[in-house]
């Protein structure tokens, strides 16, 4: 079984968008009712196209999978940096890290349920580029725990295994949200996890920081200023001393 899907197809933009159709379809089916007993035909109805323009796209349904697996690890490679554009605070970079995390299995949540029940139905060599991507995306936020280190913001901590403490957590939500979705948005869900999680590793400083951070998030979620932007506001409005 080889490792990238091969199109028939040569234009990118077409092969995005139709990959993408028949993937909502299989995630949808595969979930649903698993993945073993749903055949290709069934994806193409409910993907609203013909089971021989699937296969200009795919080869087989093992393909349709490793592309939905596939998809949710790329999107954390994608939307963690993009969340980290900008950010010099170490421990606003690891928030804000570790809430795009979340936010993606907030909007995979079928696919990411998909990678705990059918990664073992895909080939050695697939399985083994899925825990390098898995590696790789962890990396993002170990990164992050690693530079708090640094800065005196935590303790110095086993960072690998935070980072999967952190990353199974997130997880949960996908597991659990029939439990907490009801309770809880997915930010609240982080916010209060973390809180959990890192009071025993945190440093005094750290936990001045995590306020301010906080603060400035709770801020721009409200639509009001920051603590920081008030108090340049109120010195530019100050009246002059004579």
């Amino acid at each position: 079984m080889a490792l990238e899907v091969v199109s028939k197809v040569e234009v990118p933009e077409l092969v995005e968008k139709r990959q993408t159709q028949i993937l909502k379809a299989a995630i949808e089916l595969y979930g649903r009712q698993g993945y073993h007993v749903t055949t290709i035909r069934e994806v193409a109805q409910r993907a609203n196209v013909s089971v021989g323009l699937i296969y200009q796209y795919v080869h087989d349904k093992e393909d349709v999978l490793f592309l939905a697996l596939v998809e949710v690890l790329d999107s954390y490679l994608r939307e963690i940096p993009q969340a980290l554009e900008g950010l010099a605070d170490p421990m606003e970079r690891f928030g804000a890290a570790v809430h795009a995390y979340g936010r993606v299995i907030d909007e995979r949540i079928e696919a990411t349920l998909l990678v705990y029940r059918e990664t073992k139905s895909l080939g050695r060599q697939r399985r083994e580029l899925l825990k390098a991507k898995e590696i790789e995306s962890n990396k993002l936020i170990s990164d992050c725990i690693e530079q708090c280190v640094a800065q005196g913001l935590f303790d110095e901590v086993d960072v690998e295994m935070l980072t999967y403490m952190i990353v199974m957590f997130c997880h949960a939500w996908a597991l659990k949200s029939w439990r907490f979705r009801g309770r809880l948005t997915i930010a609240q869900y982080v916010d209060r996890g973390l809180q959990l999680m890192l009071h025993p590793v945190v440093t005094a400083r750290g936990k001045r920081s995590l306020a301010s951070v906080d603060s400035r998030r709770l801020a721009v979620a409200e639509g009001k200023p920051s603590p920081a932007a008030r108090k340049t506001t109120a010195r530019k409005g100050a009246k002059p001393r004579h």
